[in-house]
């Protein structure tokens, strides 16, 4: 299924089964225009249908919500908002939260850090997400942990929508018009203006709405199964800790401009230095110091802090009362002997794509056997490929297949690689054809 202007939306109720819920607080209508929404376009959503709730901050206001939540029934949707580009965590900074027959609640996690005591409330209900994947570490640090999920973003994809953000869907599949105006918010500063609540509570109002919406769409087109498997994957992996990433620093962006391992030393003592000012600050590494600055002074190597202030990105007041950190960095690289300079780390698993020709003609050609096959079979089932396999176990099974290419072992090779059951059996035995088709001679003189 494709994502199918508003004007198709009747239609696609008729599939689902799905009838838009209006709040009172959808901009009014004349009193014959029903309960659905014109065809003229979607209906702003403007405010909760109960009202903007103020934040839960204190214990007996927590014990209010979970009487509430513990009365509710059926799924439980939630949302939280970080401060991704202010500050150096990762932390939610608000938790909303709905039910039937509890309403929605916006919870504070800064003076109330541990709520345990309200996953110990809705931990077995079926928790809705939009890109749970997202949220859900955040979410476990205050120990909130779903047993049951349901990821409208991820039954999107499996469904076949090609517009898969939340407003988009929700204007979609429900008729209603949401706002993102605040979604790149600071949602660490306090206190929290009311469009920002207001904005908050609107983004959990008609979640499960959309998650009924998609999940009749799943089981119209037989894929419930499919999201299933998914579900419990997102939660597998959502419970595990962030994954170690070796030489963070040569993420910084721009540095495929730094040449030389003297000058990747300085981008690595910069990217440091900024980093441990960054979590002392709990600020976005961004603020304190830009990329663009590093990989500027990494190519100039300024030695004074006259020089090191005219580079781009060294203007900012606070930015300039770092000038000696920033210089003392710099020193450290210089005075580095020759051993320890950076070296190129040894790479995991397959070369880029575009370098197995040379090194591996035979598995460039089954890898592009392979992705024939994904791509085939995504089309056929209306699927983006990645959602169908993910591109890097592709990659992985065509670099190195197993010795002996069976069924058997291939699917042994993928489920060591995260692929679920119902994956396999979309793909397979075609993948394993792919594997053993042998390359063709070139052709003679």
């Amino acid at each position: 299924m494709t994502d199918e202007p508003p004007q198709s939306r009747r239609a696609a109720e008729s599939r689902t089964g799905s009838t838009p819920h209006r709040p009172p607080s959808a901009q009014s209508e004349p009193e014959d225009a029903g309960e659905q929404p014109t065809v003229d376009g979607p209906v702003p959503l403007i405010a909760p249908h109960e009202g903007t709730p103020q934040p839960v901050a204190t214990p007996s206001e927590l014990d209010e919500v979970l009487a509430r939540f513990a009365a509710g029934t059926g799924p439980v949707a939630l949302d939280a908002e970080r401060a991704s580009g202010y500050r150096y965590s990762q932390r939610a900074y608000l938790v909303q939260l709905r039910r039937a027959g509890a309403g929605t609640a916006l919870i504070d996690p800064l003076p109330l850090p541990d709520l345990a005591v309200l996953d110990e409330v809705i931990g077995e209900a079926e928790w809705v997400l939009h890109a749970a994947s997202q949220d859900l570490p955040c979410l476990a640090e205050l120990g909130l942990r779903p047993r049951r999920l349901f990821d409208t973003e991820l039954a999107a994809r499996l469904a076949g929508f090609e517009r898969v953000g939340l407003a988009a869907l929700t204007e979609q599949l429900l008729g209603f018009r949401l706002e993102k105006h605040h979604s790149a918010a600071d949602w660490s500063s306090r206190p929290l203006p009311e469009s920002w609540l207001t904005y908050a509570a609107l983004d959990v109002e008609l979640l499960v709405e959309l998650r009924d919406a998609l999940d009749a769409e799943l089981t119209r087109q037989g894929k419930s199964g499919w999201a299933a498997e998914e579900f419990a994957a997102v939660i597998r992996n959502g419970a595990r800790p962030p994954r170690f990433r070796a030489d963070p620093w040569r993420r910084t962006s721009g540095i495929h401009r730094v040449r030389g391992a003297r000058a990747q030393a300085r981008v690595r003592s910069l990217w440091y230095a900024r980093d441990q000012i960054a979590a002392r600050r709990d600020a976005a590494p961004g603020r304190v110091l830009p990329d663009s600055a590093i990989v500027a002074a990494a190519e100039l190597d300024p030695r004074d802090e006259k020089t090191l202030l005219t580079l781009p990105g060294f203007g900012g007041r606070s930015v300039r009362r770092l000038a000696r950190t920033w210089l003392a960095a710099l020193d450290d690289a210089r005075e580095l002997p020759d051993e320890a300079l950076p070296v190129a780390p040894a790479v995991e698993g397959p070369p880029p794509p575009h370098r197995w020709a040379e090194r591996d003609p035979v598995a460039a050609a089954r890898l592009a056997r392979c992705r024939e096959v994904v791509v085939r079979v995504a089309g056929e089932h209306r699927l983006p490929p990645e959602n169908l396999i993910a591109p890097d176990s592709v990659r992985r099974l065509a670099w190195v297949p197993p010795e002996e290419v069976t069924d058997g072992t291939v699917v042994e090779t993928l489920r060591g690689l995260g692929a679920r059951e119902w994956q396999l059996g979309l793909l397979l035995p075609a993948l394993t054809e792919a594997l053993t088709v042998p390359l063709l001679p070139p052709p003679e003189a």
